[in-house]
């Protein structure tokens, strides 16, 4: 089993996205991130695993669980409908497949995310919404 750190760089890895593309768009340091993956700091808080899960493709749930948080607790985390929807959008704009096309003026309103996700989940067949 891999440990949290090499998880992570798997994740990216798939993503074709360099460490530095990582810091780029999370705001989170270059060596922090590092590090982590190296195995040297501990896994990051949830705030900062809402911010890598879109850009990795997973849930946040899931990076919970790879750092060791959801073990004993056996729950998933609870997020907003606003959150969730929020999330998914993220993730569709971070799909390099669908990006085009996805010129927003302005930040879009909850209702509009929530259209575009769910032509996204039409179109690939991926259910990203509860």
């Amino acid at each position: 089993m891999l440990g949290f750190g090499e998880y992570l760089k798997e994740l990216r890895s798939r993503q074709n996205l360099a460490l530095r593309d990582v810091s780029e768009k999370t705001g989170m340091s270059y060596s922090y991130l590092a590090q982590i993956e190296n195995g040297k700091r501990n896994p990051p808080g949830p705030d900062l695993m809402k911010k890598l899960a879109p850009l990795y493709h997973v849930t946040v749930a899931e990076l919970m669980k790879a750092a060791g948080y959801l073990e004993d607790q056996g729950v998933e985390p609870r997020l907003s409908d606003a959150q969730e929807v929020d999330m998914a959008f993220k993730y569709v704009l971070g799909d390099p497949r669908y990006q085009s096309g996805t010129r927003l003026a302005g930040e879009p309103t909850l209702d509009v995310k929530r259209f575009i996700v769910e032509m996204y989940e039409k179109a690939t067949g991926k259910k990203l919404l509860p």
